[in-house]
Order: structure tokens, then C-alpha cells, then sequence
């Protein structure tokens, strides 16, 4: 059986722990033949990070944090002295205050507006600018978004105006990448039982709604997602750029 990633050298950024999308991402790419190297913010998720990567098969782990634009030069500069061209890279990467996910989004405070838009959003153009040099034969760059950066969703507040403007990144990115045969796309992924997702109010509703709503009445599951990031990295997704694939169980073509 032929393993499609086979050979090909990939970073994932975002895994904090194995019930992550990223950890779902990681552990299919390895499935499917791929060298992985992974990030971890901070010296709290280092030790974490260390045990899922050799749990993984992980080729390296390396510190990344993205606000930090000397982190990021830094690990462009070891992509770029790696022997094997990067080919595929995950943005699995979102942060809001809980405070501001709790309130009404008009009283959104400014310094969580932004600190939600740099986590959230800017930090996709930063690591594309990073990981591009290392990019040499073309490549994905695959981020993670939510229908909430369409449709006004409960209690996700200031996290869908982040994004929208993460989705926006992904068109103008995949524009400016392509002539380079790097494609930037997005996951719209079903609400899934993720550490991040418990930090929104309700959540267990919205898994309801879900199944109770969607055409194949069930939540999303984290390999399905994993699945199509397998597809948008490999030779079968080559054309595929600017695009926000939606893998919510048919969701977000219902009308309410």
C-alpha cells in the first residue's frame, strides 16, 4: 500500500496534547510515511510535547513561539539548513482570553481584540513568511478554522472575527505563494471534544445541534479532519489553494 506523504518532510505547529486536531494531523502524516517535526510554546509544554513526538516517530521538536519574531527566525533558520525541502506545514494555532469568549462581543476589551488577532490570524502570515524559505519545492500550508468565521455562532465572539480574518489570510497568502507552487488552505472543522473547545460556553450544545442538524446527524470526528490535511498535503490536493475546505458532517449547509 502505497503511503501518500512518503519522503516528505512536514511541521506541525499547535500540538499541545494527543486530543488536539493537531495530534490527529500529526499521527496521520506519520501514517502515511511522512517525516514530522513538531513545535512547542514555552518550557510548560516542552516536556509534553517531547513524549507525544517519540510516541509519534517525530524526527525533531523544536521551540516556537509564534508572537515572538526572533523564535521565528530562528526556526526558519533551521528549516532552511535542513538536507530535505519542507513540504507541508500546519497552522494548528488559536488563543482567546476566556473572558472575552464569555461576554457579548461588543464588550470585546481591545487588548484581548488583538491579542486574539495576533494568536489567532497574524501568526499564519508570520510563520508563512518563516517557513516559505524552507518551502524550495513547493508545498501546503494547511490552517484550522471554524464556521464562526461566517455565521455568528454563540460564545465564540471575538474567536470568528479572528477567523475571518485568518480565512482572509489563506486567500491572500495562497495568491502571493502560488507562483512559488505553495498552496495555503483551510480546514473548516466540525466542533470536535478538543481541550481548547471546552473553553467555549455551551459547547456541549453545539455538539448537539450538531447532530441533531447535520446531514449525517454527528459531530465531526478529529480523524476526518486529519484526513483531508493528509489529502491537501499530498500530490492528490496539488490543485487545490485559496480554499476553505469544510469538514463538519454537512453542517454548514443548513439554514436555521
Amino acid at each position: 500500500m502505497s503511503q501518500l506523504l512518503q519522503g516528505k518532510s512536514a511541521l506541525v505547529l499547535g500540538l499541545a496534547n494527543r486530543w488536539s486536531i493537531a495530534y490527529t494531523i500529526a499521527k496521520a502524516y506519520r501514517r502515511e510515511g511522512a517525516n514530522v517535526i513538531l513545535t512547542y510554546q514555552g518550557e510548560r509544554q516542552k516536556v509534553t510535547v517531547e513524549e507525544l513526538a517519540e510516541e509519534l516517530g517525530a524526527s525533531r521538536v523544536l521551540s516556537c513561539d509564534v508572537t515572538q519574531q526572533a523564535d521565528l527566525d530562528r526556526l526558519s533558520e533551521i528549516l532552511r539548513a535542513e538536507g530535505e525541502p519542507l513540504r507541508a506545514v500546519v497552522h494548528s494555532i488559536a488563543f482567546a482570553n476566556k473572558e472575552d469568549l464569555s461576554r457579548p462581543f461588543l464588550e470585546t476589551s481591545r487588548d484581548g481584540y488583538l491579542l486574539a488577532q495576533e494568536i489567532s490570524s497574524y501568526s499564519l502570515v508570520a510563520v508563512a513568511r518563516a517557513v516559505a524559505p524552507a518551502m524550495a519545492q513547493g508545498g501546503s500550508i494547511i490552517t484550522l478554522s471554524y464556521l464562526g468565521a461566517t455565521r455568528v455562532m454563540t460564545n465564540y465572539n471575538v474567536m470568528g472575527v479572528a477567523k475571518a480574518a485568518l480565512e482572509a489570510c489563506v486567500r491572500y497568502l495562497a495568491s502571493e505563494l502560488g507562483p512559488q507552487n505553495i498552496r495555503v488552505n483551510a480546514i473548516s472543522a466540525g466542533p470536535i471534544k478538543t481541550a481548547s473547545a471546552r473553553g467555549i460556553k455551551d459547547f456541549s450544545k453545539i455538539l448537539d445541534r450538531v447532530t441533531e442538524t447535520a446531514p449525517l446527524r454527528r459531530p465531526t470526528e478529529a480523524g476526518e479532519v486529519a484526513d483531508t490535511a493528509v489529502f491537501l498535503a499530498s500530490d492528490l490536493g496539488r490543485g487545490v489553494t485559496g480554499n476553505v475546505l469544510f469538514v463538519d458532517s454537512g453542517y454548514q449547509v443548513m439554514g436555521f
